[in-house]
């Protein structure tokens, strides 16, 4: 089966001041759709970036050209909480939190394969594939290839599917699927990782749910949910949680 042209997502819209998780004079976090590109790219498609400008410069009515700063990303075809700087001291600040790993971010997977253990850590060599846009990893250590960890625990199962909680503890290019893949745990229709078929609107069932982090300026401790927006996604999540 030939992969899904993700320039065609989301198949649904939802207005982003229906989807903002956290706002204060310094950060604004929105719940990204699957499919929504966070900044722009060569399929020249409109990006969330500019969507949270656009919201930011029609609520405060300001003029000219509005700050706000990515501090980090997540896939295209990946959903959930994606944070902004609505101030370039917020977002050096930010990105110092990030640099340091003092930000925990949790997802939910739907996955093709229950792993072994109900919980446990996954330790790989990743690199990414440039060309294929594409992350191979391996079990052991190698040249030009960086360690890549992070910790799952099983949820729940419905008939096809296992839900898997995943805590990342590094940060690499396409790292949740890579790892996945690599233990034959695919994400449900991420078919450039091997799934057996594709989501019906080309998503990937992976979705950045929860984050928690100290605020860099009042130094609050940030707990935030996302919740899931997909109603195929939502509906396995919740037979599982039934």
């Amino acid at each position: 089966m030939t992969q899904n042209n993700t320039n065609k997502l989301p198949r649904i819209e939802i207005d982003i001041n229906e989807r903002v998780l956290f706002e204060d004079n310094h950060l604004i976090i929105i719940n990204k759709l699957a499919g929504e590109i966070v900044q722009g790219d060569k399929t020249g498609d409109f990006p969330l970036v500019e969507k949270v400008k656009n919201y930011l410069k029609e609520k405060y009515n300001k003029p000219g050209n509005v700050f706000c700063g990515l501090v980090h990303r997540i896939d295209r075809p990946v959903s959930g909480a994606v944070i902004f700087a609505k101030t370039s001291k917020a977002l050096t600040r930010m990105n110092k939190i990030v640099q340091d790993r003092n930000i925990t971010k949790t997802y939910w997977a739907l996955v093709e394969k229950t792993p072994e253990q109900p919980e446990g850590r996954l330790v790989h060599f990743i690199k990414k594939n440039e060309a294929l846009n594409k992350s191979i990893a391996i079990n052991e250590e190698k040249k030009d290839y960086q360690r890549a960890e992070l910790e799952y625990k099983v949820l729940g199962k419905s008939k096809n599917y296992t839900l898997l909680e995943i805590s990342l503890l590094t940060g690499r290019h396409h790292q949740i699927r890579a790892q996945l893949a690599a233990t034959g745990a695919t994400i449900k229709g991420d078919l450039k990782y091997g799934a057996k078929r594709s989501n019906k609107d080309g998503s990937i069932s992976l979705h950045a749910v929860r984050i928690q982090f100290q605020h860099p300026v009042n130094k609050e401790n940030i707990i935030l949910k996302a919740p899931i927006l997909n109603g195929e996604f939502l509906k396995i999540v919740s037979q599982i949680n039934s």
